[in-house]
């Protein structure tokens, strides 16, 4: 639309942005009170499409404030790179779907070393091509980690995670506040 001048009267936004907004404005009234003690650590995907190739760093901002809204600062271990310099996981541009797994698995070795680095024990993907990607060379390399997505975390921070809405926590997380 801002290419070829199309007159609009909506604003193009991700669901990070607003869940930033609505932390910020105290309309999802998360508390990362649940992991003080537990001390579960936490790292996050940067999507390529909503990181790298349309809102760049602004957008790592964001997601890095959500992710650490609901899990804790202390928590939150970034991977090295993040942001924009991220790395891909190898899963989007219809990889997950083209039947190439060994080559997509190669390629996905990067990804799985860097979340390995962090020591985290869930990666929060946004992304869902991400989400399965990482799941599965998790699962193929051996890897220590849990994928979940950020609205588990956030559900889980304001105290409403349904007893079915927990696939993919780990077992120490997976009776917590039931």
């Amino acid at each position: 639309m801002k290419k070829f001048n199309i007159p609009h009267k909506f604003e193009f936004t991700s669901i990070i942005n607003l869940y930033a907004q609505w932390i910020r404005e105290g309309r999802l009234k998360v508390n990362s009170a649940w992991n003080k003690d537990l001390k579960v650590k936490f790292t996050v995907q940067d999507p390529c499409n909503i990181v790298r190739k349309t809102w760049g760093e602004e957008m790592a901002e964001e997601l890095r404030f959500v992710v650490k809204s609901v899990v804790g600062e202390e928590n939150f271990v970034d991977m090295v790179p993040c942001g924009s310099n991220n790395y891909c996981c190898g899963g989007g541009g219809g990889a997950l779907q083209a039947g190439y797994t060994e080559q997509r698995r190669a390629y996905g070795k990067v990804k799985f070393d860097q979340i390995q680095a962090t020591g985290a024990h869930y990666v929060l993907a946004p992304c869902h091509n991400c989400h399965s990607q990482i799941e599965d060379i998790g699962a193929f390399y051996g890897g220590n980690y849990h994928v979940a997505h950020i609205w588990t975390f956030i559900c889980l921070a304001m105290g409403i995670l349904g007893e079915n809405e927990r696939t993919y926590l780990g077992p120490e997380l997976a009776a917590l506040g039931l």
